[in-house]
């Protein structure tokens, strides 16, 4: 192999370095050539118009193919993918625009089943626990004492009304408009109650209905068929002389 000093000794050698030094010839860099991209932006630009521009012509081959031709199959013996009749191959597929006709639409959420759904629900679902934070107790105290208010004052405008006509008041009115004041011993217990617990700064509320317990349950079914096997064996004195012993043991 002939080394470097006699590879610039050799005629072309010689002859393309006497062009460079007269000036006959000179290599144009991407700066000075006006036709070559100056930047990324110009060099992608380029890229997708040639991408355009071939697959321009692809399609134009291709309608005249589809009319005589067999079907278009890939690599993989699959056929080309396409919309109403067009085809992409290549770097054509990540062009702005087509890229999105081969992106799938994600699948929706799999609607849940009525069992899933049970599971949520607990007691809170059904309002137990609505009264546990203390505020809508006090508002619905309010709103009763408004609306009452209003009854009241209803009721005061009519009775004005009718007694403005002239017209007479029956017994039974008279006795509503005695006891409209009057509370009944439920009203009361609750209303003082109430008062006990506002001078013992401690306001007490309903937290919800009472749920027996597993254990409790467990016992009730115990006694229920303890009863159902006394009174299917057992005969009517021996369950006298049990009931006697256990209202003398204190049970």
């Amino acid at each position: 192999m002939a080394r470097n000093a006699e590879k610039a000794m050799t005629a072309l050698a010689r002859f393309r370095q006497a062009q460079l030094e007269e000036g006959k010839v000179k290599l144009l860099f991407r700066n000075e050539d006006p036709s070559l991209p100056q930047n990324v932006l110009s060099c992608r630009k380029l890229r997708s118009g040639d991408d355009r521009s071939l697959e321009r012509s692809l399609k134009k081959w291709l309608k005249f193919r589809m009319k005589v031709g067999p079907k278009m199959l890939d690599h993989e013996g699959k056929e080309v993918p396409g919309n109403r009749g067009y085809k992409y191959f290549g770097a054509a597929k990540d062009l702005p625009g087509v890229r999105e006709l081969f992106e799938k639409e994600p699948l929706p959420p799999p609607r849940k089943t009525r069992a899933e759904l049970m599971k949520a629900i607990d007691f809170e679902y059904y309002g137990y626990l609505d009264e546990d934070d203390g505020v809508i107790v006090p508002l619905e105290q309010e709103y009763e004492k408004k609306f009452r208010a209003q009854l009241v004052e209803k009721w005061k405008a009519e009775r004005e009304a009718r007694l403005a006509r002239g017209e007479k008041e029956e017994e039974e009115e008279e006795e509503e408009e005695i006891n409209i004041y009057a509370v009944t011993e439920e009203e009361s217990d609750e209303e003082g109650s109430q008062e006990k617990g506002g001078e013992d700064e401690q306001q007490k509320f309903i937290a919800h209905v009472p749920v027996p317990s597993q254990q409790e349950i467990e016992e009730a079914l115990v006694r229920r068929k303890k009863m159902e096997l006394l009174q299917k064996y057992a005969s009517e004195t021996l369950q006298a002389q049990s009931e006697e012993a256990k209202r003398l043991m204190g049970y």
